[in-house]
């Protein structure tokens, strides 16, 4: 027995006629021409929804911590400082933020972010670095910090944000031509 069939002119091979004409073949072909054609455009969204996940509200206890401070890259002991900020923010649909931090320490200075990830405030702080002879000169402090897991890695939403504090003088103060620059680590848990 032959187990090649030949086929004549205008005659189709394959399956039986009756499978081609099975009554979800026409349904199908049409459910899966629509979402073709519609798959990446229509019915799946194609931006993302806007949304305040990466804003950061609330209450929060904040540690500048002054046993690993350093000046120069050395580290040196400085006061342990310790507040409470109050931070309001909200971001747009490309995800740049903006806000407010007021810290029960008497200061107030905006907030912003890029992307949600890493925030900044900037302030400047009057009387900042005291001189031998007893005049001061300002400094400049930025806080820097971002969402993170208790391994350090950024986890957005996170109620614990890690960085650092990092204040400068400017130059010239105290009769010197260098910056007196401070770093310390930073750390804000959510407390409300």
């Amino acid at each position: 027995m032959n187990k090649f069939r030949i086929l004549r002119v205008g005659e189709r091979g394959g399956a039986p006629k009756e499978d081609f004409m099975h009554p979800l073949r026409p349904a199908l072909r049409i459910v899966l021409s629509v979402a073709t054609l519609v798959g990446p455009f229509g019915l799946a969204p194609t931006a993302r929804a806007i949304s305040n996940d990466y804003s950061i509200n609330g209450t929060f206890a904040a540690v500048s911590d002054g046993q690993f401070a350093t000046t120069d890259y050395a580290f040196h002991d400085e006061p342990t400082v310790r507040s409470t900020w109050s931070i309001q923010s909200t971001c747009t649909k490309d995800f740049t933020c903006t806000g407010q931090v007021s810290s029960d320490a008497g200061w107030t200075a905006s907030l912003r972010s890029d992307q949600g990830r890493v925030w900044t405030v900037d302030r400047d702080i009057p009387g900042w670095q005291v001189c031998p002879d007893g005049t001061t000169s300002p400094g400049h402090q930025t806080f820097t910090f971002y969402p993170s897991d208790s391994n350090g890695v950024t986890k957005i939403g996170s109620p614990y944000l890690e960085g650092r504090d990092k204040t400068t003088g400017v130059s010239g103060a105290c009769g010197t031509f260098k910056f007196l620059t401070i770093v310390m680590p930073f750390r804000l848990d959510r407390v409300g």
